[in-house]
This record gives structure tokens, C-alpha cells and sequence, in this order.
């Protein structure tokens, strides 16, 4: 039984908090394996752990367009996120989530394109971590370990502004071209809870588990206090490098 919480909209600040404080939980053993699922309420850009802000983000651009900045818990590259997009965080045992860092990419990745099946739209697996639709990159992820657990979160572009994205991100890999979204392949962008839905049993048909809808315990909630204060809000955090 694995728990499902839903966040809703939330920032960038709230939900990197959420995601580590979820995992402090699982490995201290108080919580469940989990998926958590939320969609950004303004743009924000994720900032791997070990990237330096001034080297991957247009500061000028950013402040302009009021992009807030993060630094994830999780290493990778700078990610662009808006109201476009739904972000997962699966967060479970090592051995719910057997194998090598790629194993899991790999597994992760499969969920992803089944949910995206569901709508026709054909993607495949582009190791290591990047879910493509003829060439164009739909879906990234990130991973981190720790104490025996497993946080593995990423991104589905539904309908996000590849433009704004583009211009934000100096570090990005691909331009703009690169990249597509479910609303480009689709014609049209889809609810945004049917994309939420299909993900959800996606994932409980790849890791054959039972998810019961649920909520923080106050133990997580009071960590994520925790961590805003002094650590995800913080101009310390994401400008430490």
C-alpha cells in the first residue's frame, strides 16, 4: 500500500520542502512509500543541488518575468516549471524501488510513457532520465538517495510556455525546438486532473502496488515549517554556490 498525496498549486519553496521532508519520513520509517503530485502556482526554476544560479539562469529574465528560484535536494540540471505542468515525486524504500539509479530511471520512465499512451501520444525512454515524443523531450526527472530511500521527481509538459522556458534557462541542453508538450502533440492541452489521473494509475500498474489517497502527517508538515524557514526560502540556499 503505497500512500497518494496530492498538493494541488503550490511554489516552488513549499513543494522542494515537501518533497525532502516526505523522504526524511520514509527513511525515518513514519510514513509510507508516496507519491506526490502537484502543479506549480507561478513559474519557478529548480536548481539542481551541485549547478551555480548565475551559470544556468537569466537573472535579468527571471526578475522580470517573476520566476522564483529553488535549490533541490536532487542534482541535475536547472528545470523551467509553470502552471503548464505536472510534477510528481515518488519517494519509497530501496527495496519498493529495486536496482541501480538507472533501473529506477528506467522504471519511472516506463510509468510516464504509459500515462502518456492513454492520451495517443506516442513517447519513448531516453536514458537516462528524459521521456521523448519524436525526438522532443516531454519529460525530465532527478534522483536522489538517501538513508536507504529513494526520491525520484520530475515534470510532464502539459501545456507549459517553452518560450519563457527558453529564454529563462542559459543551461538548457536543448532550445526550444527540442522540446514539445502534450498540448502541441494533442491539438489541445488536456485537464490537467485527467493528466494527474492517468499518471497516478500508471504508476500503480508499473510497480503492481494499491494507492489510497492521503495527506502529511504532522510530522511532515511541521519539517516542511522547518525547511522553508531555514533552508528553501532562503537566498542562502539558492545562491550557496
Amino acid at each position: 500500500m503505497w500512500r497518494l498525496v496530492d498538493s494541488g498549486w503550490k511554489g516552488a519553496a513549499y513543494t522542494a520542502a515537501a518533497d525532502e521532508a516526505i523522504l526524511t519520513a520514509r527513511a525515518e520509517g513514519s510514513a509510507p512509500s508516496t507519491l506526490h503530485l502537484y502543479r506549480r502556482d507561478a513559474p519557478a526554476i529548480s536548481i539542481g543541488y551541485f549547478q551555480k544560479v548565475r551559470e544556468c539562469v537569466d537573472l535579468v529574465v527571471a526578475k522580470e518575468e517573476n520566476i522564483s528560484l529553488v535549490r533541490r535536494m536532487s542534482g541535475g540540471s536547472a528545470i523551467y516549471s509553470d502552471r503548464g505542468q505536472l510534477t510528481y515525486c515518488i519517494v519509497a524504500d530501496e527495496h519498493d524501488l529495486p536496482g541501480t539509479a538507472e533501473d529506477v530511471f528506467e522504471s519511472v520512465c516506463g510509468a510516464l510513457i504509459d500515462a502518456l499512451s492513454t492520451f495517443g501520444i506516442e513517447a519513448e525512454h531516453h536514458r537516462p532520465n528524459d521521456v521523448l515524443v519524436r525526438g522532443r523531450k516531454i519529460s525530465g526527472s532527478a534522483q536522489v538517495r538517501r538513508l536507504g530511500c529513494i526520491a525520484q521527481h520530475g515534470t510532464i509538459l502539459v501545456d507549459t510556455d517553452l518560450g519563457l522556458m527558453s529564454r529563462a534557462l542559459l543551461s538548457a541542453k536543448r532550445p526550444r525546438d527540442g522540446m514539445t508538450t502534450m498540448a502541441l502533440e494533442l491539438g489541445q492541452a488536456p485537464p490537467m486532473e485527467d493528466v494527474a489521473r492517468a499518471v497516478v494509475d500508471a504508476f500503480r500498474r508499473t510497480f503492481g502496488v494499491t494507492m489510497a489517497e492521503g495527506r502529511l502527517t504532522e510530522r511532515e508538515s511541521g519539517e516542511i515549517d522547518h525547511l522553508l524557514e531555514t533552508k528553501y526560502s532562503t537566498e542562502r540556499h539558492t545562491f550557496q554556490r
